[in-house]
């Protein structure tokens, strides 16, 4: 067996970081040869990947980038078996890259999608392996949604502090000029920040899926049996009139100003700037 120098221990280490008795046994592996005993880092990486298959991914992180010029923007989380793996250098880098490849990645949807983007010759896949190898843990992209402006507007989005909730917000406008304005663009990060934090399951009552309506009907209607058709019928209507303002982003109290609906909030912004404005789509990641 060749004799592997502690120098050659820790250029391995350098290029690869893994651990270093990991390199050196890559290395007495591979007689000393650095590019074969990157093949066999890899290799512990997909081994470990296919071994832990099976493992739930909970934990991890929520990451976003938009573009220089704010017509594009992407948000995805990574997910890891523990919290602890998903503090880790290693994992947190891998985060930082996983932004690049969302933004960079050809469909809207879909995190296989991202897996197979490539960026400089090397796909999310090859990143994931690596993370994988010096993590020893199941890691994989969670969830992944990018939105492009097709005209005037602008995208928002919001990590909140411990990076494990974020959301993105599309909002259109009828002008450049109103899309731009300092206004405008504090009203989206705004709204972003109050789907953090109040869970909307659509912008208005059309969004909200029909099987939802009528379960929650239901379980209204079940709360007040015995009495008259005609005052269940009220009470369940104006039990569903509370259920839509505490879903339904536009109805929801403002989190910054209850006095207001995220609605007014948006369309007192919009009248500023001399406009108007609309909220076409949003999307809340959160992981943990």
């Amino acid at each position: 067996m060749a004799e592997i120098s502690a120098s050659l221990v820790v250029r391995l280490r350098q290029l690869s970081g893994q651990g270093m008795m990991d390199c050196k046994k890559a290395l007495e592996e591979s007689g000393g040869d650095i590019e074969k005993a990157m093949d066999i880092l890899r290799k512990k990486g997909l081994a470990t990947l296919s071994k832990r298959a099976e493992k739930e991914t909970s934990e991890g992180l929520v990451v976003s980038k938009i573009s220089e010029d704010g017509r594009q923007a992407a948000i995805a989380s990574l997910c890891s078996e523990t919290d602890f793996v998903a503090r880790s250098d290693a994992f947190k880098a891998a985060a930082k890259t996983l932004a690049d490849y969302a933004l960079a990645c050809a469909n809207d949807e879909g995190a296989e999608s991202i897996v197979k983007t490539s960026l400089g010759g090397k796909s999310f896949n090859d990143v994931l392996t690596e993370v994988v190898s010096k993590t020893g843990e199941k890691i994989q992209v969670g969830e992944y949604a990018k939105f492009r402006l097709g005209g005037p507007g602008l995208i928002s989005t919001y990590i909140h502090f411990n990076d494990k909730v974020g959301t993105m917000v599309q909002v259109d406008t009828d002008s450049d000029a109103v899309a731009s304005s300092p206004t405008m663009k504090q009203a989206a990060f705004d709204v972003a920040m109050h789907i953090a934090a109040t869970k909307p399951l659509a912008i208005d009552k059309e969004g909200v899926d029909q099987q939802t309506i009528e379960r929650e009907k239901a379980i209204y209607a079940e709360q007040v049996q015995g009495k008259p058709a005609q005052i269940v019928e009220k009470i369940v209507e104006g039990k569903m009139k509370k259920f839509y303002e505490e879903n339904c982003l536009l109805e929801q109290p403002f989190v910054k100003d209850d006095s207001k609906t995220v609605g007014q909030v948006l369309s007192g912004a919009a009248k500023e700037c001399g406009g108007q404005a609309k909220i076409v789509r949003f999307v809340r990641f959160a992981v943990g």
